[in-house]
């Protein structure tokens, strides 16, 4: 027995086999574009989804030499708030609107302004709601395009698009519509209030109205994508959900007081409690997102890998980043006086300040690229402590982190994050975090393990186990106040 997984990613999907020790036998990619227009607009074809979705699971099984009938089942992790528009017969009205687009900017703030309780998963009510998430994307569309809406039978996100295609079902992610959709599984269940305060009750009937929560079974493919996959009508389908989260999954992290830090561009934070809470500066917790019986609070930092991108451009593509890590590891915490203030694109968690602006505070002639290098790796660090400053005051204090993406590649980055939190910092052997966790979630779909958590056990190792050093967590527990200071200080300079 074997299983399949998909990753549909800002760029490209990637597929993989894997059987049951663990083991990924084949890989396939395939890439798709996006289009960029004014307003901040980015849109995908799905279709060019549907494609990649194909192509890339041939390639694996290719790869893979297995027959096809092997594969017990398949589940797809992909972008979150990636909302897609159907007519009746599931085929796109428009292209998607993906993740990053935020044209719904004035939809977000309507429906902030509504201060309906659904809100309250957005730090307490307080927002903010962003112009990414399902309803302001939607409420866009309706407003908007009036006949694109009306026309719609079904409004959902990349993630069900591929659930329809796949079986002909219409079936939600738990995963993704308590994220983003404002669905609270034990307090009403959709948002219909909220829907009616906007005039928007027409949604709720465009959503898929059957909800199934990762690691379940939706039901087997269709011959038509069987075949379009490579695949066969035996193999099941297994719901996924959101890339973040599945990875999550991924990183083997399910106990409560374990979290779970996503790198990239940005970093997510995602505990795991088993006590439901709203707080100011958190998003969540939602209910049985990822496991049965346990929430998933989160936090979250705008720009972080970006920020070293924005260095690299800087210095006009002729970074080393070798070099500069090995000189930035000579440094002493705190890079001899300098601060960097990590909010380049605003600051999504604890401040939720969309106009909060980075800085680099305490430059002097002394300072070089080895400085700066660190003290944004510092900063990064700094507004990851922040967040689990907002978690402890909330009553949830992780007791580990177990980092993943393009942070986890680098050790001094990896120690700095150790020391700023002072907390063992777990790194697992693959790095292809939401691909594993959907090889757990198709394993145990298909039977293959008993549970999520034997599924974890069997594919999920753990590299190396990080420790905070005593000298330097103090070091930075001393820097850590300066940069608290940096918001408040710096809020009423650099607000438009």
């Amino acid at each position: 027995m074997y299983v399949a997984t998909a990753d549909g990613g800002t760029e490209s999907l990637r597929a993989r086999i894997y059987d049951l020790d663990g083991r990924c036998l084949g890989n396939g990619v395939a890439k798709y574009e996006t289009r960029f227009a004014a307003g901040a607009r980015a849109e995908q074809d799905p279709e060019d989804w549907w494609r990649a979705l194909g192509e890339a699971m041939r390639a694996a099984v290719a790869e893979a030499r297995i027959a096809p009938a092997e594969i017990a089942a398949l589940a797809c992790d992909t972008t979150c708030c990636s909302v897609v528009a159907l007519d009746d017969a599931g085929r796109p009205l428009r292209p998607a609107i993906i993740w990053m687009d935020v044209r719904a900017s004035a939809e977000a703030d309507d429906i902030l302004a509504t201060g309906d309780p659904a809100l309250a998963v957005n730090a307490a009510g307080r927002g903010p709601v962003s112009a990414e998430w399902m309803i302001p994307k939607a409420l866009w569309i309706a407003r908007h395009e009036p006949d694109i809406f009306r026309r719609a039978a079904t409004i959902c996100e990349y993630q069900d698009f591929f659930t329809l295609r796949l079986t002909g079902r219409r079936v939600g992610s738990l995963s993704n519509v308590a994220a983003r959709w404002h669905y609270r599984k034990f307090e009403g269940g959709w948002p219909l209030s909220l829907l009616a305060s906007l005039e928007l009750d027409a949604l709720a009937h465009k959503w898929p109205q059957e909800i199934a929560a990762p690691g379940e079974v939706i039901d087997n493919l269709t011959p038509a994508a069987a075949a379009h996959l490579g695949l066969t009508p035996a193999t099941k389908l297994v719901q996924g959900g959101v890339d973040a989260m599945i990875g999550v999954v991924g990183l083997g992290v399910h106990r409560k007081g374990e979290l779970a830090l996503i790198t990239g561009s940005s970093h997510l934070q995602y505990g795991i409690t088993d006590t439901p809470f709203n707080a100011p500066g958190l998003w969540g917790t939602y209910a049985d997102a990822l496991y049965p019986g346990r929430h998933v609070v989160e936090g979250g930092q705008t720009s972080t890998g970006s920020v070293i991108q924005w260095l690299g451009r800087l210095m006009n593509g002729t970074m080393d980043l070798a070099a500069l890590n090995e000189a930035a590891a000579a440094l002493e915490p705190g890079s001899d006086g300098l601060l960097v203030q990590d909010h380049f694109q605003g600051n999504r968690t604890p401040h939720t300040d969309a106009l909060s602006r980075g800085a680099l505070v305490g430059l002097t002639l002394a300072h070089g690229p080895a400085h700066v290098f660190r003290a944004i790796m510092e900063g990064v660090a700094f507004g990851t402590r922040a967040i689990l400053d907002a978690m402890a005051d909330a009553g949830y204090r992780p007791t580990q982190m177990t980092i993943g993406g393009g942070a986890a590649a680098s050790p001094l980055w990896v120690q700095i994050h150790a020391d700023t939190a002072g907390l063992p910092v777990v790194i697992t052997q693959a790095r292809e975090a939401p691909n594993v966790g959907c090889a757990v979630l198709a394993a145990y779909g298909a039977g293959g393990v008993a549970s999520i958590e034997e599924g974890i056990e069997t594919y999920v190792k753990v590299a190396a186990t990080i420790e905070p050093r005593a000298r330097e967590s103090a070091l930075y527990a001393e820097i850590f106040e300066r940069y608290r200071a940096l918001y408040p200080a710096l809020r009423p300079i650099t607000a438009p």
